[in-house]
């Protein structure tokens, strides 16, 4: 894809494009990363937001940074502090970044008002107030007023999706324009889908049918193949009248999937179409879901009653293979079996290694459990890959082609 093509893809303004220059900046960032007792277990989405903070600190900004964290069930819940996000940001920035432990009020105005004239800081979790995630207009002037930002800067892809006050009413205070990050995410995603080197391959996994029924839907019309794993795969195989013993099996959804073989119909030819949407022919089994099971390979006609299918087969990891060795794009959304348990991993690793292996192949990695997973595979933290991408239901949103309300409320270009 030609720097034209990328530059009428995102139309929205970025940092590039604004008078930042020695102002103050609001940031939404994504920085909902998974903790344990106290310590970040995976900081890639905070590495992700340090490009376009350290942009804002070469154009000489003071920073403001707001994020959430986890589910909090109030202010209290300090398993869902921001403050080891700030240590660590403090490290990968190599730059001071002062904690406050609010995110409105005279503490924030007090330290906003002392921040040196190049320098971050960040709040603690919107969250922890329930008008965030109400798109509360008030408390959308209030984060303007009390950082006396002049620019909203929206970098948290992994929230766009929803209307929120630091994604959508924040807009109606500030002038607001996109982070690098936001670019990245919106130029790979929609650039895969829309201008793809081909042939397009994509990897589909994850436990539900109708988590992804709208990227199914679009691939369909934009893929030249289509190879589905995971829990979903068993859904597909029921409807198909294969027996799949006790494996979590989707229920209501073989009018999707009958809707989803139509439009195949329409594309493909009769004799092409078992090629063109690719479903295991064998799978790892167990007697239950837990990592002291050994793996056990059958064909789909081998699969006991009490059994559980939580892998593809030897078989349909070797057919997944041929499918991305022959791809010039493929995109990965949904590992292919239970990836957290070694022994059902195969599928997701090979594919994992596959696409490593390939670097002149664009590789699309969607987010969530499946960046989670290749992020902790892949010895290079994820660059051993075009694209790993930060958000999870915002990168399904993307994919299906819906419109994000926290990118479009942002200025254009």
């Amino acid at each position: 894809m030609t720097v034209g093509e990328q530059k009428k893809l995102f139309t929205k303004r970025t940092i590039r494009k604004a008078s930042l220059r020695g102002t103050t900046v609001l940031v939404r960032a994504d920085y909902n990363v998974p903790m344990a007792d106290g310590e970040i277990e995976d900081d890639f989405r905070i590495r992700a937001s340090v490009p376009t903070l350290r942009a804002l600190l070469g154009y000489g900004c003071k920073i403001v940074i707001v994020s959430h964290l986890g589910r909090p069930k109030s202010a209290d819940d300090t398993a869902c502090s921001l403050e080891p996000v700030a240590r660590r940001l403090e490290e990968l920035l190599e730059h001071e970044v002062c904690f406050v432990d609010t995110c409105v009020g005279p503490k924030v105005r007090a330290a906003v008002k002392q921040a040196p004239r190049v320098s971050v800081t960040l709040l603690e979790n919107l969250r922890f107030h329930p008008e965030e995630t109400a798109n509360d207009s008030e408390f959308a002037r209030q984060l303007a007023q009390d950082t006396a930002a002049r620019y909203f800067v929206q970098d948290g892809f992994g929230v766009v999706h929803r209307a929120h006050a630091s994604t959508v009413a924040i807009t109606q205070c500030l002038p607001s324009v996109a982070g690098l990050l936001l670019e990245k995410e919106y130029i790979s995603i929609v650039g895969a889908m829309q201008h793809p080197r081909r042939p397009l391959v994509a990897l589909l996994g994850g436990a539900k049918v109708s988590d992804k029924i709208q990227i199914i839907d679009k691939l369909v019309h934009v893929a030249d193949q289509i190879v589905i794993g995971g829990a979903m795969a068993n859904t597909f195989l029921a409807y198909h009248g294969v027996s799949v013993g006790a494996s979590k099996v989707e229920p209501g959804q073989d009018e999707a999937i009958r809707a989803i073989y139509d439009a195949i119909a329409q594309k493909v030819p009769e004799n092409l179409r078992d090629n063109f949407l690719i479903l295991p022919t064998d799978v790892a089994v167990a007697a239950s879901m837990d990592d002291t099971q050994p793996r056990r390979v059958v064909l789909l006609d081998e699969i006991d009653e009490n059994e559980l299918a939580l892998d593809i087969g030897d078989a349909s990891i070797e057919r997944m293979v041929h499918a991305i060795d022959r791809a010039q794009t493929v995109i990965w959304n949904g590992t292919l079996g239970v990836a957290e348990f070694a022994a059902f991993a195969h599928g997701s690793a090979r594919a994992a290694l596959e696409l490593a292996e390939r670097p002149k192949t664009t590789s699309i990695i969607g987010g969530g459990d499946t960046a989670d997973f290749v992020i902790h595979w892949d010895a290079r933290g994820g660059e051993s890959f075009s694209h790993v991408s930060t958000g999870g239901g915002a990168s399904i949103a993307l994919m299906a082609g819906e419109a994000l309300p926290g990118i479009e409320a942002l200025l254009d270009e």
